[in-house]
Order: structure tokens, then sequence, then C-alpha cells
């Protein structure tokens, strides 16, 4: 993969890496995650710190992702997320991807090894990498351990407003991401919303 700003150190928890598919296992065991595509993707890894990259935090730690969204299996691996904090997670041998604002679930029909080789081939498209790339382009950077705050939400129509890009620690951005689809998951489509800038802070 190219653009990569951080890999892990060998594999340091030895049981949530055996509980794991052999296709993750063998990936984790050539690299032991990594932020690639100047942070557009991030490949968690089976370590005990630091808590961003732990895969097992993310799957069975306090906040882990099946107890903040419905829709989210405790059995669902969450190997890796974008850099918006959107979340793919393997479900027994097929990638599903979590917008992490709706909590909407989608299949992606490949597993994990041809998820990787479509990344690889066409990173732009399979990561949605157009507001990082516009980002990157005006000087902004992302540093391990943080994800791009997007305000307004990406999932909020706002024709004649433009966006607000900043970086955001890891933890706090997935929290923000986890409270805004816990206050509008029963809300109708098309509901007028007031968002406060500060929201995410």
């Amino acid at each position: 993969m190219k653009g990569v700003i951080y890999q892990g150190e060998p594999v340091s928890d030895a049981a949530t890496f055996a509980r794991l598919p052999l296709a993750l296992q063998n990936y984790l065991l050539q690299c032991n995650g990594l932020l690639a595509y100047q942070g557009g993707l991030h490949l968690r890894g089976c370590c005990q710190a630091p808590a961003w990259h732990s895969l097992r935090h993310a799957w069975e730690g306090e906040t882990a992702l099946s107890a903040r969204y419905q829709k989210v299996r405790p059995t669902d691996i969450p190997f890796a997320e974008d850099y918006a904090g959107n979340q793919f997670l393997l479900r027994g041998e097929e990638v599903v991807f979590l917008d992490a604002e709706t909590g909407e679930i989608a299949y992606l029909q490949v597993d994990f090894e041809k998820f990787i080789a479509g990344v690889e081939k066409f990173p732009q498209q399979a990561l949605g990498l157009e507001l990082l790339i516009s980002y990157l382009k005006g000087g902004g950077h992302l540093r391990p351990g943080e994800l791009l705050s997007i305000q307004p939400p990406q999932c909020v129509e706002a024709p004649n407003q433009q966006r607000t890009l900043r970086p955001q620690p890891t933890a706090e951005r997935l929290a923000f991401l986890a409270d805004f689809y816990r206050q509008i998951r029963n809300l109708p489509d098309g509901q007028a919303l007031r968002i406060s800038p500060s929201s995410d802070q």
C-alpha cells in the first residue's frame, strides 16, 4: 500500500490473534496493522497499545463497536477503518462496511484478501478519499491516532455550506460518531437537524 505513515510493531496480543481467520492472521504476521494513503485507511493490529491501533480494543473493549451500534454483532471483527471513522468488519468470511454516522451496514461481497486487493488497485474509489484529498491539498495532514472530523456530517444535506475538515483524536472522533448515530437513529428521512459547530470538540 502507498502513503504509509504508521506501521504496527510485531504481534503482541496473542489471544486476539489466535481467534482471527487465517487470511487476516497471515496478513498481520507480515504487517501488524498500518496507516496507509496518508491516513485514508487504518488496518488495526493485534497489540496491547496504543489503544487506537488495537483490534481487541475496538472489538471487545469498553467502547466496542458492537456496544455502540445496533447492527454490529459481537462476532463482527472490526479490522479496519477509513479516515472519517467508518468501519470495515469481517462478518464470517465477508467484509461489511459500517457507516459510522448512520449505523447502516453494507455487504461488500468480498472476502478479506479481495478487499485488500481492491483497495490497493483502486484506493480512491474503494475508500472514498475525496474529502481527505481535498484536506491534504489544503495543507492539512493526519498523524497516527487521528481521524478526520467532518462538519456537518456527510449524511446531512448542506447544499450551500462548505464542510469543515480538521484532525481529531481517534477516540474522540469515534465517540462523536457513535453519539451522533444514537441521536438520529430513530429520526425519519428528511428530518431537519440543527447541529452545533462545536458538537465534536
